[in-house]
């Protein structure tokens, strides 16, 4: 049996408002892996400027036609994504409420991460 859903957690990094946060993510492979990238979610709706409302991460190394690279491996994906968390690319934005906080008004911004990071402990 081949597993090609993943259910993953991203925890937020020391230091930033996305500390104490235990964040959900899936991980779709297609029969085409690793030649396509995984499709990487995080539940619909989450609060960043480089996430789609339906909760798909927009990142240049899960872009086949971007960074993507077949010997990416599912470590470099994951801490990639993590560090997008804290490392948002104004240069490509996929939600506009958090974008528009981040590039114009970054202490709401930071306010709305911190209240999201609050919905995502980690598991007791």
């Amino acid at each position: 049996m081949i597993l090609t859903k993943w259910k993953c957690f991203i925890p937020g990094r020391p230091n930033t408002e996305w500390e104490g946060g235990f964040f959900p993510l899936t991980m779709e492979f297609s029969d085409d892996y690793p030649t396509k990238p995984p499709k990487c979610k995080f539940p619909a709706g989450f609060y960043h400027p480089n996430i789609y409302p339906s909760g798909t991460v927009c990142l240049s190394i899960l872009n086949e036609e971007e960074a993507w690279r077949p010997s990416i491996t599912v470590k470099q994906l994951l801490l990639g994504i993590q560090e997008l968390l804290d490392n948002p690319n104004p240069n490509s934005p996929a939600q506009s409420e958090a974008y528009m906080a981040f590039t114009q008004d970054l202490p709401r911004y930071k306010r709305e991460v911190k209240k999201q990071t609050a919905k995502y402990p980690p598991p007791s």
